[in-house]
Formats: C-alpha cells, sequence, structure tokens
C-alpha cells in the first residue's frame, strides 16, 4: 500500500553542527511521525551531525556543489523531485534558492523558502545582488518563513515580498534538556582550571568571522588586565571549531592569558558546558535568531550580545541580559566586570532568561507552527498527491 504521509524535501547547504541545522532536526524529530515524511538534499554534504536524527526513515542526499557545479545538481535536485514525487520542497537561505527552479520543473506545486540569518559577506542585508536574487526566485516560493522580525522586514521591504507570504516563526530550544542546575561542582571543566569561587563566561559557536570570537577574547583580556581582584575568579571557555581556531590559540597566547581560557573544540553536548557556565556572551557581527543564545537563556545565564538581528529581539536589554555594540571590546569589558563583581545580578537576569525562554521560545511552539504551515499547504492544492515512495536509505554519494 502507497504511504499517504506528505513528504517534505527540506533543502540546506549542508547538514553540519551550526544553528540552522540544530533547527532542522529539532523540527524532523519533534513533528508527528504519522502526518509527515522527510528527507533532506544538502548542496554541499553532510556529516555525522545526521546522527541527531532520531527517525530513521529520514534520507540524506549530498549534492557536492563545489565539486560538481550548479547545473548538475540541478539536475539531480529535478531528477530527486521526480523519484521522491515530495509534497513540499522547504529551501533555506540563498544556496537553497538554486532548488526551487528544478522542483517547479519537476512538478512540485508547493514550496516554501526560510531565510535564517546573515552571512559575513553581507551583514545587514545590504547588497544588491543577494536582494536581487531572492526577488527574481520569488515566483517560484509559495510561502516565506523569516525566523525573526528583522528577516521578516528585509523580505517585505528590500527584496518587496508582501507581508502575506512570509510568516515569522522564531527558532524553539528545548527547556527541558537545556535547564539551570543548583549544583555546578559535577562541572565538566578540567582539573585546575577553576579556582575558588570562579565565575565562568562562555560562548558557544562556529570559529568563523561572522561569530568574532576575537572580541570577546580581547575583552576579557583587557577585563583581567584592569581588573586585578578579578582576574583570580574569572574564566573564558570559548566552544566551537571552525576556521579562525589556531588564529584565536595564537591571539589568546599573545595576550597573555592561555591560563584562563579553555578551548575544547567543538561538543556533540553543549548542554552540560552551559550548566557550568555563569554568563553567555555572543560576540556575532551579525545573526538570525540564535540557537545558542536561547539555549543558554533556558539554562538560566544572563546574556551578553551584540544588537544585531535577531539578538535585539530576544535579549531584553537590563533584564535577561545586556546587549553592546559588534567590536566593542570596551564596553563588552565593563560589561563582563558588572557581572563577574555582582552575583545577584547574575542571578535576577538569569532567572529571567529563563523565564523568557519557557513562555516565548519553547520547541513546542515552533513545532506547531511550522506543522500548521506545513498542513495548509497540503490542503490548499490537491494536485500533488504525497509520494507513495519511502525514503529509508541512504543515497550513494
Amino acid at each position: 500500500m502507497s504511504d499517504q504521509r506528505p513528504l517534505i524535501l527540506h533543502v540546506i547547504h549542508h547538514l553540519f553542527i551550526g544553528g540552522l541545522e540544530n533547527g532542522l532536526v529539532n523540527l524532523v524529530n519533534r513533528l508527528p511521525e504519522y502526518r509527515f515524511r522527510h528527507a533532506i538534499a544538502c548542496i554541499e554534504d553532510y556529516s555525522d551531525f545526521r546522527n541527531r536524527l532520531h527517525r530513521r526513515d529520514v534520507a540524506v542526499y549530498p549534492l557536492y556543489r563545489s565539486r560538481n557545479g550548479i547545473w548538475k545538481i540541478r539536475a539531480e535536485i529535478y531528477r530527486l523531485c521526480r523519484r521522491l514525487r515530495p509534497a513540499i520542497v522547504h529551501t533555506r537561505n540563498l544556496s537553497g534558492l538554486d532548488a526551487l527552479l528544478p522542483a517547479r520543473l519537476a512538478g512540485v506545486s508547493r514550496t516554501v523558502h526560510g531565510e535564517h540569518g546573515w552571512t559575513v559577506d553581507d551583514l545587514d542585508g545590504a547588497h544588491w545582488k543577494p536582494a536581487l536574487l531572492r526577488r527574481l526566485h520569488s515566483p517560484l516560493v509559495g510561502r516565506y518563513v523569516a525566523v525573526s522580525k528583522d528577516l521578516e522586514c528585509y523580505l517585505v521591504g528590500r527584496v518587496g515580498i508582501a507581508p502575506a507570504r512570509v510568516r515569522q516563526i522564531y527558532n524553539g530550544v528545548d527547556t527541558e534538556r537545556f535547564a539551570p542546575v543548583q549544583d555546578k561542582s559535577g562541572t565538566v571543566l578540567p582539573d585546575g582550571f577553576l579556582d575558588r569561587d570562579p565565575v565562568v563566561i562562555g560562548t558557544v559557536g562556529r570559529l568563523q568571522s561572522v561569530k568574532d570570537q576575537a572580541t570577546l577574547v580581547r575583552a576579557f583580556a583587557h577585563l583581567v588586565r584592569n581588573e586585578a581582584a578579578l582576574a583570580s575568579s574569572a574564566r573564558l571557555v570559548i566552544v566551537g571549531d571552525g576556521p579562525l581556531a589556531a588564529d584565536l590559540r595564537t591571539l589568546i597566547g599573545d595576550l597573555g592569558i592561555d591560563r584562563l581560557v579553555f578551548m575544547p573544540g567543538a561538543i556533540e553536548d553543549v548542554a552540560p558546558l552551559l550548566q557550568a557556565f555563569d554568563v553567555f556572551v555572543l560576540p556575532s557581527l551579525a545573526e538570525g535568531i540564535s540557537n545558542t543564545v536561547l539555549e543558554a537563556m533556558a539554562t538560566g545565564l544572563p546574556v551578553l550580545a551584540t544588537a544585531v538581528g535577531g539578538n535585539c529581539e530576544i535579549v531584553d536589554d537590563g533584564n535577561t541580559g545586556r546587549l553592546f555594540r559588534p567590536r566593542d571590546e570596551a564596553t563588552l569589558a565593563q560589561l563582563l566586570a558588572e557581572y563577574v563583581r555582582n552575583a545577584k545580578l547574575r542571578g535576577d537576569h538569569g532567572r529571567a532568561a529563563r523565564r523568557s525562554a519557557v513562555e516565548r521560545f519553547g520547541l513546542d511552539v515552533m513545532v506547531e507552527q511550522y506543522q500548521a504551515l506545513y498542513a495548509s499547504l497540503c490542503h490548499d492544492s490537491k494536485d500533488a498527491a504525497p509520494s507513495s515512495q519511502h525514503a529509508t536509505s541512504r543515497p550513494a554519494g
């Protein structure tokens, strides 16, 4: 018998560790299995991050654009859509646009395109070429999803999308997995790293220029150099890996703060590390909606974040944390000093952050909104029947 559940083909750049990718995995894992099937096409490739998918019936298809070229992957997407017959193709970010025309030519009538954030080459959406590409592809998109109001305004005001075609859906966080702990004595940080009464400042993210961890390193060095009373307790943890890892280690060495900084690399499960932090910092130059900020808030941490993109929508300045200008290491050092000195301030802001995460950004809220979107699209049209094929096997690379 044919499987009547609608198949959703998600198209992303790659399935590596990252905020967008984590959001997709959470969505696939949480949507009712009896309601939808899923497949994932990666414009480039995937890593063992794929193993976070709980469902075994989700195939992941690597397309290797950098190796095969754009026209070959467009042909492959066309063939994939003809074979799988997805009810909906859901593309994400700029590289996902390349899948829209092949999907339409293959007979897919229902498409969703999501915008999840900015790149280092276009930090605020001001460049004309990406906006033009999005506008040219807009006739191929049925519905848009923006993960922040900032991105929603960009789609409507800069790209020229009709407001009725755009839905704003915040990322969600698992507030049970990411939760405060009363006793931090079982810390996952290395022996000898913490002195008595430590205050751990932490960040989590890919080590690349748009995340700008270097500003945090310089601000921390400024803090311990100019606040001698705080140097004995302040510690910095930078979680993540990426192209700037070696440069950051060199900077830390040049600033003479090696013994105060811990860089464990990429960590599969960051929840225990967040529970060991006292303050979370996101120094990014641009953001959509940061999953790591939401995870830190759910863990009950005050958040220091740059006043860019969706950060301004989720961090309540002076209540759940503080906002500062990008690359402003002097202000960041001052804000860090306030939190390191004042345990009550950390506690007050951390509790408010936890409440905000639970009330506004729960994972179930996000899943319900996407489920409603997909269900409305499937109900709107009957000309693209659900696939009779299961996406159960791993395709050849």
